[in-house]
């Protein structure tokens, strides 16, 4: 089954279905009335967090989620980790998304010593000795660099924070190097699984930003819904050469 033509809807998290800690009411009704009809898929760039808080949390908004309907930019990681046959980093994040990390690549080694590459994720608890650690090893020209995504800010209810892309810019100053890979929105890799099982035709990705959200379904060949109950606003699409399939207030008046 399918509504409006689409049976595959892929979710952006903070600003779609809530903000904050708030339901966006309308999405998580949209979410449920349609839930034995389409296939539902939750999307979201933030690597300061496990895939069992994002479950807990939509769990907690009557959205029946568990595991297999969560994409990250965790998964195209660990493939290129395991792909490259890299199994030492030093990892900039938090506790939380190291136990994530590991928990998806159990045989990969977390330590700077040794380390083959420098993974920079969206780091809750950042410290300057993470800085100190991963701006030397990043002066080694055999250490890769990669980063989980590219998100600027990360929106929060009292205004935006320094997110992954801010800490690039801080390392391009420092060190003079960007990442080689970036995985997470708008790479169409954190599609992947979807893609393969999926006619593009029938999917749609829905989210708030143009930046990300918009050039995520725009690299894969699919629809885009634009909400307007996050970052973006109507007058932001004067600038956009290709407009969204639709554009609505909430996902709820889709």
């Amino acid at each position: 089954m399918s509504y409006l033509g689409k049976s595959c809807f892929v979710l952006d998290l903070d600003g779609t279905v809530y903000l904050g800690d708030k339901p966006i009411q309308g999405a998580v009704a949209f979410i449920l009335r349609h839930w034995e009809d389409c296939e539902f898929y939750f999307l979201s760039n933030n690597t300061s967090k496990g895939p069992a808080t994002y479950i807990k949390k939509l769990n907690g908004m009557g959205i029946p989620v568990g595991n297999s309907r969560l994409l990250s930019p965790t998964a195209p990681l660990v493939n290129h980790l395991r792909d490259a046959g890299i199994l030492r980093i030093y990892l900039v994040g938090n506790d939380d998304y190291k136990a994530a990390l590991l928990e998806a690549m159990p045989e990969l080694h977390i330590t700077p010593e040794g380390a083959e590459a420098v993974v920079l994720a969206y780091d809750t608890e950042l410290t300057y000795e993470k800085l100190k650690t991963s701006a030397l090893l990043l002066q080694k020209p055999d250490v890769a660099y990669l980063a989980t995504h590219p998100d600027l800010v990360c929106p929060d209810p009292e205004g935006p924070l320094p997110d992954v892309g801010s800490f690039i810019a801080l390392y391009e100053k420092a060190v003079g190097r960007l990442p080689e890979h970036i995985f997470g929105k708008p790479s169409p890799a954190v599609l992947a699984p979807l893609l393969s099982r999926h006619r593009r035709e029938e999917m749609v990705m829905v989210g708030d930003r143009l930046s990300t959200d918009k050039k995520l379904a725009e690299n894969a060949g699919i629809a885009f819904v634009l909400v307007l109950s996050g970052e973006a606003r109507r007058e932001d699409l004067a600038k956009e050469r290709v407009m969204p399939w639709r554009t609505v207030e909430d996902l709820g008046k889709l």
